[in-house]
């Protein structure tokens, strides 16, 4: 990343000078102020590393607390990489669970409560009873504010008082009402015998403060702390880790206030901003940005109205490459989606993967939209939800089902083994038509596939048994796989990740910012979300708002004002269903529907010359390879895919990625084989 000589340590030399005070500042407590793509998980995971080689840490007592598990699951992935085995990377609810639960039976002789899995009912109940009923929406936003209330570690008798100074503000619920139903709910999951998550940190904080056996042998057990995204720590969870911390200077805690970004679930960034205070902490600054061109940092900094000589300001160590970020004005939202898709097909046919893209929105309800045009120009895609991929039910079935056909065939071949039982489940190479449940299903046993197969290429002789085991560990440390497919995600969902070619969408009044955000500090979130979204872009950004109003108001984000010019929309509004982008037959010009229509461009019973002898020759060629592979024939292409290619005469790469169907990892495994049937069979032609 920053070494330009031999690399004679790999754990240091590697490192910039900022990221090189971090791994190697271990005399007091540090805070870490990390820019967005400045290399922070690099940084403490290379403190770590350093920390454990010289004697400093023992693994088994290094706690790093992390705010999802995809995240954990990286970080414990990295420091594997390093050699640093045992160390403990979690989240803090599960760190702090996983004490509860070894520690309550000590302290109070009963085993700790099971944790609740949802807890709609119960405040659904606890409204009824003090609202005499409520509409779910309100049962939603009345659980939402028991969780913020429980983060913030306001007591239900203290509530009423700080509500409303607070403007808390409840889809018309008094403070006392709030207050009543917080009661109320505590008492129905008291009486069912379950906590709920904030409960585990409030349990946790409790033995650490009122149980000086328990807080000892915890302190024992965890010394070394990393703490990371600090600027979206809640009041309890402040608290949790300054009760394990306890005054030691072995604590490292890492954030950025330019990505606060939670303050809707009881964040606070003065924590992190204050940490040095008061603990008498060093401070180091990442500002050096590796993953962004320079033009898009440029615009990144001017959300935020940062100057380049500002210390916050984002610096690019990459040179320009691709294009300016562009902004774009709509027509209605089909438009948009619309352009979006013409500006993927377009990134892709020149080699940018799908994967390597992404749709942003600021709310959910943008994304059908998005969904649509997506489908109808046959392009791959997957919403990005909060829920954690190996705990998705399908997904738990497929990894004991896996495991258990590993355990009878240990020697058998992975992918095979995959494909047989993908065919048990009745799953196809074609995505579902429609959306929703349904098709989440699909895109988490198509992301199995796609993990195990990309796996399989570099290993050789890999056998059932080792990619079981494989299998397993990627699990436990939520390694979620990544789809050959655009990403749909909101913008507080796109948090620490990031793709070659992003789309943020919507940037509009009433949206960015959102509607209920009309004075400060809620505007400077609003504004922060913005910058968040931007910084997730390496190389191309595209940034468009529509100009009709359905969602929020059809004028442009008063957070780009003065940032760049819009560039008007290149065709007029047309709406959603007549939209110009619409998919037709190429024989009779009637829209396409279907998967496998999309794909032939025409309808199934639409007659359309192509060459016989090159379809049967692909099918023989196809199922030579998925032989050899050992996988089914639609693993290599479906039967649609295939008559697509037969009708296309495809001559090179670029002309096969243009058939709807074949991205670039299709493209390049087995491309070569099938441009080269077509080639033999026009020579022999």
């Amino acid at each position: 990343m920053a070494h330009n000589g031999p690399v004679t340590d790999p754990i240091l030399d590697v490192l910039d000078p900022d990221q090189l005070r971090v791994a190697t500042t271990l005399e007091s407590p540090l805070v870490v102020l990390a820019g967005a793509g400045t290399g922070k998980t690099r940084a403490i995971t290379h403190r770590v590393a350093n920390a454990v080689r010289e004697g400093r840490y023992l693994p088994s007592a290094t706690l790093a607390v992390t705010f999802t598990t995809r995240a954990a699951g990286e970080m414990r992935s990295r420091l594997a990489g390093l050699g640093v085995r045992g160390a403990q990377a979690r989240t803090i609810h599960a760190a702090a669970l996983r004490q509860c639960r070894y520690f309550w039976p000590q302290t109070f002789r009963t085993e700790f409560p099971a944790v609740a899995d949802n807890t709609f009912s119960f405040v659904a109940r606890a409204a009824n009873q003090v609202l005499g009923g409520a509409e779910t929406a309100l049962v939603r936003d009345l659980e939402t504010e028991i969780s913020w209330a429980k983060s913030s570690n306001v007591a239900p008798a203290r509530y009423a008082e700080l509500a409303g100074p607070n403007g808390r503000d409840v889809s018309g619920a008094t403070p006392t009402q709030v207050a009543a139903v917080m009661v109320n709910y505590e008492k129905a999951k008291s009486a069912a015998g379950l906590v709920d998550f904030n409960d585990v940190l409030l349990c946790a904080a409790a033995l650490l403060a009122e149980y000086p056996t328990a807080g000892e042998a915890i302190r024992e057990q965890y010394r070394h702390f990393i703490v990371d995204e600090y600027q979206d720590v809640s009041a309890i969870q402040h608290r949790l880790i300054s009760l394990w911390v306890d005054g030691r200077s072995d604590v490292c805690v890492v954030g950025d206030p330019n990505q606060a970004i939670h303050s809707f679930a009881g964040a606070r960034a003065e924590y992190l901003l204050g940490f040095a205070a008061e603990h008498d902490a060093e401070q180091v600054r990442l500002v050096r940005n590796y993953r962004s061109t320079p033009e898009i940092l440029q615009v990144a900094n001017k959300v935020l109205r940062l100057g380049a000589a500002a210390d916050a300001a984002l610096r690019a160590t990459r040179g320009s490459a691709g294009a300016a970020p562009s902004f774009h004005s709509e027509g209605s939202e089909a438009d948009e989606a619309a352009a979006v898709t013409d500006w993927f097909r377009t990134l892709h046919a020149q080699g940018t993967p799908w994967s390597e893209m992404a749709v942003l929105f600021r709310i959910n309800a943008q994304a059908p939209t998005i969904e649509a045009a997506l489908a109808n120009a046959a392009i791959p895609y997957s919403v990005r939800g909060t829920d954690a991929y190996y705990q998705r039910p399908e997904v738990r079935q497929a990894v004991h089902a896996l495991s258990a056909a590993a355990a009878r065939e240990p020697t058998a071949e992975p992918v095979a083994l995959v494909g047989r039982y993908l065919e048990s489940t009745g799953w196809t190479s074609e995505p579902p038509s429609g959306m929703g449940r349904q098709r989440e299903q699909w895109e988490s046993l198509n992301a199995l596939k796609d993990m195990a197969v990309a796996e399989a290429e570099s290993r050789v002789g890999w056998t059932a048994a080792e990619f079981s085991a494989w299998l397993s560990e990627r699990a436990a440390w939520e390694e979620s796989p990544v789809a050959e497919s655009v990403t749909l995600t909101t913008m507080h969902g796109a948090k620490g990740l990031e793709w070659d070619a992003v789309a943020v969408v919507g940037v509009r009044e009433g949206l960015v910012p959102f509607a209920l955000s009309t004075e400060e500090p809620a505007l400077s979130e609003e504004r922060r979300l913005l910058h968040v979204a931007l910084t997730r872009a390496r190389t191309h950004l595209r940034v468009s708002h529509p100009t009709s109003a359905v969602r929020g108001k059809a004028v442009r984000s008063r957070f780009l004002d003065g940032v760049a010019a819009t560039q008007p929309a290149a065709r007029p509004a047309t709406g959603g269903a007549s939209s110009p982008r619409s998919r037709r037959c190429s024989v009779c010009g009637h829209p396409v529907t279907t998967g496998a229509e999309r794909k032939l461009l025409r309808h199934l019973d639409c007659v359309v010359e192509y060459d016989e002898g090159l379809l049967e020759a692909l099918r023989e060629w196809r199922t030579r390879t998925a032989a050899v592979a050992s996988v089914p024939a639609f693993v290599v292409f479906t039967d649609a895919t295939l008559q697509a290619v037969a009708e296309a005469v495809p001559r090179d790469r670029a002309e096969l990625l243009r058939i709807p169907g074949v991205g670039a990892v299709k493209a390049d495994r087995y491309g070569p084989g099938a441009l080269q049937v077509i080639s033999d069979h026009l020579a022999g032609a």
